[in-house]
């Protein structure tokens, strides 16, 4: 079975996205899943994201390919993004193929420190409940841990630590990450 991640930008997604979704499905009794990151077309941000025509190009480019589409993007503090998501989704079902899509409160690298020990004085529910989390949170980590300069900004070293701990980012990320966890092996399973 082979899955498609569309980030909204992959330049950095791909970092977490890779790791976080590999781990998932081994973690689903999967390890012969095949996770790739969508890098073509590069859609360069959420608006682009959330067009039903780009996304129709990523569709018809991998059909054939890709049994499942993954479309993961920020949530950004605007609360309406769900539905914006529920009607890709619905566009997008097929008895071909399965498409899904999820946003990350608020943005990707929250399920990244979902996944790591935090310093003490972090406490979960201020990171969780922060808008601008890459900059307040995820940035001043990967600085203090001298990977700042690393692939992706320290993006390919977290993530790959955080996907060793996916229980603690679906526990702690109910509402977007463990939300799709659970669709995705329904569908998996059915």
């Amino acid at each position: 079975m082979n899955i498609l991640v569309i980030p909204e930008d992959f330049r950095n997604d791909q970092y977490i996205l890779k790791p976080l979704f590999s781990r998932l499905f081994r973690t689903f009794g999967r390890p012969s899943i095949h996770v790739r990151v969508c890098q073509n077309p590069l859609l360069g941000g959420v608006t682009e994201a959330l067009k039903s025509e780009r996304l129709a190009e990523i569709v018809e480019r991998y059909q054939g390919e890709i049994d499942i589409f993954v479309l993961c993007i920020d949530r950004d503090g605007e609360r309406s993004r769900r539905q914006a998501l529920n009607r890709i989704e619905s566009e997008f079902e097929d008895k071909k193929r399965a498409f899904f899509a999820e946003n990350a409160w608020e943005e990707l690298e929250t399920w990244v420190l979902a996944g790591l020990a935090l310093p003490p004085d972090w406490p979960w529910a201020e990171v969780r409940a922060e808008v601008s989390v890459k900059e307040r949170y995820f940035e001043p980590l990967a600085a203090q841990r001298g990977i700042a300069d690393t692939l992706g900004g320290g993006r390919k070293r977290l993530g790959e630590e955080a996907a060793r701990n996916i229980s603690a980012i679906r526990r702690k990320c109910t509402e977007d990450f463990d939300s799709l966890a659970q669709r995705l092996e329904t569908f998996i399973n059915a």
